[in-house]
Formats: structure tokens, C-alpha cells, sequence
């Protein structure tokens, strides 16, 4: 941040993020770092009003954090934040699988570093239907720039890769994400493969797959076919030392094309993981086919340390609780949100509340 009053509110701000026990609402944020009355409505006219960049801050925390040297591994995964009513930013119905309930909400997707056995937020896209990108009056009221259109989630994950790999030079990472339920992934799997990334990325299970080989017959759904291979067993290394044996049911494929007469395009494994400890029942697809059994299992289970990250952020850091309407203010929260996570994850030393600090800031 360029001025120094926003540097100020920004470190009051991160502050009343670390110190706040349970809702991070910009009441509790105030009264927990300053006695003054006013402080709530400096904190809102920061978040919510100031002109300051996020994509900026982004850029700075990604730099730090791949100071810590991280791993070739780029996670993205899904925030569902329900909002009551139709007014907050990109609020709209959406069905949540994990939950198996249609819900009134926003919905982000942020990408991810892996430093140690640590996942930190670096990046993040609101989803827009086109309900408001399509309606100039809510676009007008939440203040969304004229550069933002309907995005399909695949798209956004592209985005979000282009601008991690701008950031970090990194020129082989691997793209981790659960597309599970997006219908066109293969967008998303021919744009990856057209910006040589590699890439473990969970499928519907109706997704078409042509079986690799020879004699291989036509397309089949991705479900039928990997349920139809003999299990396979590979022991899996863990973040705490230990191992564990996956149980797994895999085979090559390739995506079918739609011209006839065209080759087919690279192989890919095709996998599932089964056995009664496993209840997800994800199908994953990776370019990595040149990979043990064991390493690809091993990038796929990250996944979950992904969702107990978001899971923290929402109940520990108030990744949930921005109370304002706009556009740029749900960006400049959710930076404020990774930026004290990634403190607190990588600096390693809880906060005390400073008064004295604050009071001097607002």
C-alpha cells in the first residue's frame, strides 16, 4: 500500500484479525484493538472505500511467501460463504456438494503455495452469474468494473493459474482442483495442457473417457471404466512421517475428440481410490503418467488439507464475516484474511492485543 494512513489501517485491520476470538465482525474488530466509538467506521471506510489495489497486496504476500520456498504444487480450492438476502456481491443460489444443500451464497476460489506441510492463500476470484454481470444496476450499486464478465469456473481457474505463474516464474507446477461437478471441465483440462502444466484434477463421473491402447473401444463414462479395473494397492507417504496403503483403481485414457479422423490427444491416468476408509469417491485425472501410483495419490490427498484450510480461515479468521456489499470491499477482506493466516501459519507466534498501537492508528 502506497500511503501510509492505509499501511496504518491495513496493520489495525490484520491485527483485529488475529486477536478477535470467534465473529469478525468490524464491531467486535474494533472493540477488541481500540475504546474509541469511532474506530468501526474507520475500519469500514478502509475495507470497504479505500482506493487501494488488491491485486498488489496479492503480489506482495505471494513474493513472501515464496520466500519460504514452496512446493511445485498449486492447490485451488472452493469458499462457500452464505449471505442472507440478495444484495451481498455475486450472492446467488448454488448447490454445495459437500454439503448436499442448495444455499444462498457467494462463492471464491483461491489458489494456494505449500510451504513445509502448510498450505497459504495467494490469490482469489469472486464468482460472478451472469444475474450481476448482466445487470447494470447491481453493477452500478457494488461497484464492479467494467473489465469483469461472466466467468465459468473452470475459466476463473485458469485465471488464477496464469496469474500465479506471472507471479512466481514457476514454469513446473502441478494444478490441484476439484472440478467434480463442473460440466465443461474439459475446457479446463485442454487449457491446462496447451500452458504445459501438469495437473491432478478431480472429474464428474460422467465425464467421457476413450480407453488408451490398441484395441481400446469407444468412450465410456469416467465412473464405468475406473470401477471396472482390478485394485491396485500403493503406500502413500503422509505430512506426519507416517504411511498409509490406498486401494486404488486406475487406468490410462485419452479424451475424445471431436473430429473424426483426429489422433488422439495425450495419455492421461485415470483413478479412483476405494476401500472402506475411503468415503469421497473422487475421480481424478492426471497428466502426471510417468508418476508412481504413490506420488499422484500423494498430490490428489492434499486436496483435503486444502478445504481444512478454507475451513479455518472461515472459522478462525473471518474469511465468512465481511458485512459490506461491494465488489472491491470483498477483495480488500479476503486479502486482509490470507495476509493474518499466512502470518500466523508461517511467523508461528500468537498476537497480543496492542491498544496503545491502535489508538495511535485510529
Amino acid at each position: 500500500m502506497r500511503r501510509i494512513d492505509q499501511r496504518k489501517m491495513a496493520h489495525a485491520y490484520l491485527e483485529g484479525l488475529l486477536v478477535t476470538s470467534g465473529k469478525k465482525s468490524l464491531r467486535r474488530l474494533a472493540t477488541a484493538i481500540s475504546p474509541d466509538p469511532s474506530a468501526v467506521q474507520s475500519l469500514r471506510q478502509f475495507v470497504s472505500l479505500s482506493p487501494w489495489n488488491f491485486d498488489e497486496v496479492m503480489e506482495e504476500l505471494t513474493r513472501w511467501v515464496t520466500d519460504h520456498d514452496p512446493e511445485p504444487i498449486w492447490p485451488i480450492g472452493r469458499a462457500v460463504m452464505p449471505k442472507r438476502g440478495d444484495r451481498s456481491v455475486g450472492v446467488h443460489r448454488y448447490f454445495d456438494p459437500s454439503s448436499g444443500r442448495t444455499l444462498n451464497c457467494q462463492l471464491g476460489l483461491g489458489s494456494f503455495l505449500r510451504v513445509g506441510t502448510t498450505q497459504v492463500p495467494v490469490d482469489w476470484c469472486l464468482h460472478l452469474p451472469m444475474s450481476w454481470t448482466q445487470d447494470s444496476g447491481r453493477r452500478r450499486d457494488a461497484r464492479i468494473p467494467d473489465a469483469e464478465r461472466y466467468r465459468p469456473m473452470w475459466r476463473h481457474t485458469l485465471r488464477l493459474v496464469d496469474r500465479l505463474s506471472a507471479r512466481t516464474g514457476s514454469t513446473s507446477s502441478v494444478t490441484l482442483v476439484d472440478m467434480s461437478d463442473e460440466p465443461d471441465v474439459e475446457h479446463l483440462l485442454s487449457g491446462l495442457a496447451k500452458r504445459h502444466r501438469d495437473f491432478v484434477v478431480a472429474v464428474a463421473p460422467h465425464l467421457p473417457v476413450q480407453p488408451a491402447g490398441e484395441t481400446a473401444g469407444g468412450p465410456v463414462t469416467a465412473r464405468a471404466l475406473a470401477f471396472a479395473q482390478t485394485p491396485e494397492t500403493a503406500v502413500v507417504p503422509l505430512d506426519s512421517g507416517r504411511q498409509r496403503v490406498a486401494h486404488l483403481q486406475t487406468t490410462l485414457v485419452h479424451l475424445p475428440r471431436n473430429s473424426q479422423g483426429r489422433s488422439p490427444g495425450p495419455p492421461y491416468r485415470l483413478f479412483t481410490e476405494g476401500g472402506p476408509a475411503h468415503t469421497s469417491g473422487r475421480l481424478w485425472l492426471t497428466s502426471l503418467t510417468h508418476h508412481t501410483l504413490s506420488e499422484v495419490c500423494r498430490v490428489a490427498a492434499l486436496h483435503a488439507g486444502t478445504t481444512d484450510v478454507i475451513a479455518s480461515m472461515e472459522r478462525d479468521f473471518g474469511l465468512l464475516d465481511f458485512e459490506g456489499r461491494s465488489f472491491p470491499g470483498w477483495y480488500h477482506h479476503t486479502a486482509l484474511v490470507s495476509a493474518a493466516y499466512t502470518y500466523q501459519r508461517l511467523h508461528g507466534r500468537a498476537v497480543e492485543p496492542s491498544r496503545e498501537m491502535a489508538e495511535r492508528v485510529l
